[in-house]
């Protein structure tokens, strides 16, 4: 039972385990373990305050987790077999584990250097990760770090993702892209392509497709918002390894389009 604290706490990860007890195990130790929560403050020191970045911090790392989950959910609900118990003969519990923890240690290296942060993340992950699922064998410990390690690679600009659940963690990091994604550096003035354009989602909803198993709707406040979606999502998706499970749908309300810069100069 978690104290009020916890709940309260926007510093901790909040996924729902739905009875996945090696998942809440992992969830609690990572809420528990001081060096995480506090490399997570150092992530953000440097991706908000030092580089004028978005949000790299616990909500960006609670929105990819929860996405990520609920992607290997659908698609086992759906039939598809996840590539852990396609390989390794471990239940989707442990598909569960693996991109709950790539989808939080995934940008660890930023606290190194915004640059190659997927290759730093690496290291400090394999560390961490001995602590968080000190609970499992020997044997799926090993499994469960590797699968989480090439989750953590495969999600920079040109990975190249061989398992279901490394696509999972690309496509969810890609999909913390709503409006409140650029909140901090939209308000800093700083206006970019990157900053407008995220301004421009409002909304991505996920739900059970009719044609493929996950639909996503993306609601969009203005056509700036194309940029996102062809620029940063599609590169993403494509070759994830998922795409044949994904229908993306756009929206655009043209009757209230909002102007997201009065004046833009070099």
């Amino acid at each position: 039972m978690k104290s009020n604290n916890q709940k309260n706490n926007p510093s901790l990860i909040h996924v729902p385990s739905d009875g996945n007890t090696i998942l809440q195990q992992a969830i609690d130790n990572i809420n528990n373990n001081q060096e995480i929560l506090t490399l997570w403050k150092i992530i953000n020191i440097n991706a908000v305050d030092r580089l004028g970045m978005s949000d790299h911090g616990p909500t960006h790392f609670q929105i990819v987790a929860n996405i990520s989950v609920k992607f290997v959910r659908m698609l086992v609900e759906a039939g598809v077999e996840m590539s852990i118990t396609k390989n390794y003969n471990l239940s989707s519990e442990y598909a569960e584990l693996v991109v709950f923890l790539g989808s939080v240690l995934h940008d660890l290296g930023m606290t190194i250097s915004r640059k190659d942060h997927e290759t730093y993340s690496l290291f400090l992950a394999n560390n961490l990760l001995h602590q968080i699922i000190d609970f499992l064998p020997v044997n799926e410990k090993t499994i469960v770090t590797s699968e989480v390690l090439h989750s953590i690679i495969s999600h920079r600009s040109d990975g190249k993702p061989i398992t279901l659940e490394a696509g999972i963690v690309r496509v969810a990091d890609a999909l913390d892209m709503s409006e409140g994604r650029s909140r901090i550096v939209y308000e800093l003035e700083k206006l970019d392509i990157y900053s407008v354009s995220a301004a421009a989602i409002d909304k991505v909803n996920i739900n059970k497709g009719t044609d493929k198993p996950i639909q996503l709707d993306i609601l969009m406040n203005n056509s700036a918002g194309i940029f996102q979606l062809d620029e940063l999502l599609k590169k993403k998706i494509m070759g994830s390894g998922i795409e044949k499970y994904l229908d993306v749908h756009a929206y655009i309300n043209q009757q209230t389009e909002k102007g997201l810069i009065k004046e833009y100069r070099i």
